[in-house]
């Protein structure tokens, strides 16, 4: 069974609502799969052994967030060459977060970007409907595209 992290942080509970409805969509698609906040992860260890790593901020002042660019910084020191690569994020209103998360992952750190690409959503529409179960079919295509690989 193919394993993804996905490691977020969260301002408001937007961008955590999301990583847990992400995480659901993997499940669907038959992947084992963990939650981190950033603060969580302390050593650049902890991010061995997955076949996947989803990465999550919201956006803020047109930018990721601060943690998250501290997380980042620990990342590129782990083994993260050729796996497969996704980025989410809540916003009011611009989204760039996500983008320049994938960005990094890709040309920085050498990793095989998500066919779908970054993953957005406005606060307004994560609790909705349509939102929780964009957040799903997020996961579970990452989940899917994983298990050809």
């Amino acid at each position: 069974m193919k394993k993804v992290i996905i490691v977020y942080d969260s301002r408001t509970g937007h961008t955590e609502e999301m990583a847990q409805y992400i995480a659901e969509g993997l499940r669907f698609s038959g992947t084992e799969v963990e939650l981190k906040k950033v603060n969580q992860i302390k050593k650049e260890q902890e991010l061995e052994g997955y076949d996947g790593y989803i990465f999550g901020s919201p956006t803020y002042h047109k930018d990721m967030i601060g943690t998250m660019k501290t997380f980042l910084f620990l990342a590129q020191k782990a083994p993260l060459r050729d796996k497969l690569a996704g980025a989410f994020g809540s916003s009011t209103h611009s989204g760039e977060a996500p983008k320049l998360i994938l960005d990094t992952m890709e040309y920085v750190f050498k990793m095989r970007p998500f066919s779908l690409g970054p993953f957005k959503l406005t606060e307004d529409n994560i609790s909705t409907r349509e939102g929780l179960k964009a957040c799903q079919d997020y996961g579970k295509a990452f989940g899917e595209e994983l298990q050809k690989l």
